[in-house]
Parts: structure tokens; sequence; C-alpha cells
């Protein structure tokens, strides 16, 4: 696998085992991000599975066209099966050298399949620790993708023509905080967010 960037699987089967983790009386509890419930994130992680899956694929169509803001996402009644699988064949999709090179399509945006990648990976980070924060499970993002996603979201937040971080403002965070901390700040969450009571 040294001729991939990264291997997604490791980062994958930890946001599946989060997953696993969910119980149904959580599903209508809220996350970090504030436009989703637990429901809604988890539909989002497998609507972005799905679309960077085939985005790897380079497999065009409904699936890397469709802008994920265009509905609030949500699960199916077999998700607690879905999901796992989906996500690891994000990852096997993402093993294939041809994923990282050329062009490809996700969200409706033509972009390099590196750049592609990078994304797939920082989505897997952050949504997982927006999953584990609504679910009060622990977490600990494989160090590889970790360090991809925080490089990828430097870079987003240093662009002028973004005005800052791709999920919202940059909240600042501590030059010495853990990397994981300062991940989720370029993100655009507080490191610090809790569960409601």
């Amino acid at each position: 696998m040294n001729d991939i960037p990264l291997d997604l699987g490791p980062q994958a089967r930890i946001v599946a085992r989060l997953v696993e983790g969910v119980t149904d009386e959580q599903l209508t509890d809220g996350t970090p991000c504030p436009e989703h419930a637990v429901r809604n994130l988890l539909g989002h992680l497998a609507g972005l599975a799905v679309a960077f899956r085939d985005a790897g694929r380079k497999d065009l169509g409904v699936t890397t066209d469709t802008n994920p803001d265009a509905a609030v996402p949500d699960i199916g009644p077999g998700w607690r099966e879905e999901l796992p699988e989906v996500l690891d064949e994000l990852a096997g999709a993402w093993r294939d050298p041809a994923a990282w090179s050329g062009m490809t399509r996700a969200g409706g945006v033509d972009l390099p399949g590196a750049a592609a990648g990078a994304v797939a990976v920082d989505e897997l980070v952050i949504h997982g620790w927006d999953l584990a924060r609504a679910t009060g499970q622990d977490y600990e993002p494989d160090p590889a993708a970790l360090r991809m996603s925080y490089d990828f979201l430097t870079a987003t937040a240093e662009d002028p023509d973004r005005g800052g971080g791709i999920f919202g403002p940059v909240v600042p965070v501590p030059a010495d905080a853990p990397l994981l901390d300062r991940a989720v700040g370029l993100s655009g969450r507080d490191p610090g967010w809790t569960r409601p009571a």
C-alpha cells in the first residue's frame, strides 16, 4: 500500500465501531452540527461514504453529482448493517492507486483524485468526532488519517478564496492543544462541545 497516500481502512473501521455503539434512544439527540440530530449525521455519513466510494472508483453519476446540502440526510431501516458495509467499500475504493490520480467528482464538484481522497479522509475524521461526542463514546482517530485531515484543514483555512474553515469559521484553539482538538477547531467546531444534559 506504499503506492497510495493513505489507507482509509483503519479510520473507516473506527467510524464503523462508533456506528455500532449508537443506541436507538440516541438517534434524536443533538450533535456538534446544530442542524443535525444523530440520525441525520448517520445519514450524512452513509451518503458521503457512497459518494466518495463512487468518486474513488470514478463511477460518476447521481451519487457523485448530488450536493450534500440539497436535503437533510436521514437513515433508512437497514442502516446498522448498511453503513459499516459502505464504509468498508469506501476504504476499498481508495486502496486503488487510480483513485488518487486524474480527476473525479464528489458533491457535484470536479476535483483531482488526491484532493477528493483528502476530503474523504477529513469527513471520516471530523464526523467520527461529531458522532463520538454526540453519543458519549471514546474517540481516537487513526493517526495517519488525523494528520492528513489536519493538513487538509490547515490548507483550507489559509485559502483566501474560502475565507476561513471549510465547514464554518475557524474556532481558535491553543497551539499546544492535541492535534485532534486543533483539527476540530479548524473545521469550525468547538473541541469543548459536549452533549446537552
